[in-house]
């Protein structure tokens, strides 16, 4: 090939898709936006997911909740631990991604993203022991009290595309629940690239499902919808919406994480992998 065959190539470009079920479809309503970097220039079109592709990731977060929140806690840590793996070999796309969108110091957000991955995966085994407890009880009665995981959680992502991205999903998951994402309407193509290192990295197909498009139009009825145990709306902004979620919410009494001002870079604590947790009771009688 010459050199002027070579200048005169066209590049191959990326079709960003929704990921459902562990598969990349397009919206159903074959709907797409153009996104665009820090500085207007067009980057690629994103699917614009619609209320049935809402409905379908759904189906396959339900789908997946029983064999994931049936794994052991170690099993997880160690999946969790290798999408850090995976997301740390494609560091340099994250990079150019969160680059173009504008991010500061794209490289820390991507080491903080994956140490926040790793933080994560040490929990899963040990969150267990400190948010149950044996308690103490007048009769002859052992009464436990043990966390299990809440279901599936509908998950609104923050603007901050990746670290942010990570820091919602990372606790939902490690606690056993599954979920449906909505992923930054501004920035949308690092969650799908993740969503690319998820497929590849052991994960079953169902626990994570993300969509793209307009958080205005799918965040109410994931909300509404009745298969849907939880709803973290940290990532709307509208306070409006933010109330209307939590009214459709209520339908079927979901638990809700309010929209908060949040420091990704700081300690993440546990309250957001306690969120998303049901505590279950045990009496059993002694010397039995």
């Amino acid at each position: 090939m010459s050199k002027t065959e070579a200048a005169a190539r066209l590049a191959v470009r990326k079709t960003y898709k929704l990921y459902i079920g562990g598969a990349f479809p397009r919206s159903e309503s074959g709907r797409s936006y153009p996104v665009t970097s820090s500085k207007g220039e067009f980057l690629a079109n994103a699917s614009k997911a619609s209320r049935k592709d809402a409905r379908d990731a759904v189906s396959a977060a339900r789908k997946a909740f029983g064999g994931w929140s049936g794994a052991t806690a170690y099993n997880r840590g160690q999946i969790l631990y290798r999408i850090a793996e995976m997301l740390e070999g494609r560091r340099a796309q994250f990079v150019a991604e969160l680059a173009e969108a504008g991010t500061k110091k794209a490289g820390d957000v991507v080491d903080a993203a994956i140490d926040r991955l790793v933080w994560y995966a040490g929990w899963s085994d040990k969150i267990t022991s400190v948010a149950g407890a044996a308690n103490p009880v007048a009769g002859p009665y052992f009464n436990i009290s043990s966390p299990e995981p809440t279901g599936v959680v509908a998950v609104i992502a923050p603007d901050e595309p990746l670290l942010g991205l990570v820091s919602v999903i990372a606790p939902v998951i490690v606690t056993g629940n599954t979920c449906v994402v909505v992923a930054s309407e501004r920035a949308p193509l690092p969650s799908i690239t993740l969503a690319e290192v998820l497929a590849t990295s052991d994960l079953p197909g169902g626990v994570v499902n993300v969509l793209t498009g307009s958080v205005k139009e799918i965040a109410p009825w994931l909300a509404a919808h009745m298969d849907v145990n939880a709803v973290d709306l940290t990532g709307v902004a509208d306070e409006d919406l933010a109330i209307t979620c939590e009214q459709a919410a209520a339908e079927n009494l979901k638990r809700v994480l309010r929209p908060a001002a949040a420091d990704w870079y700081a300690d993440p604590g546990l309250k957001r992998m306690t969120a998303f947790l049901e505590t279950k009771t045990v009496w059993h009688p002694t010397g039995v």
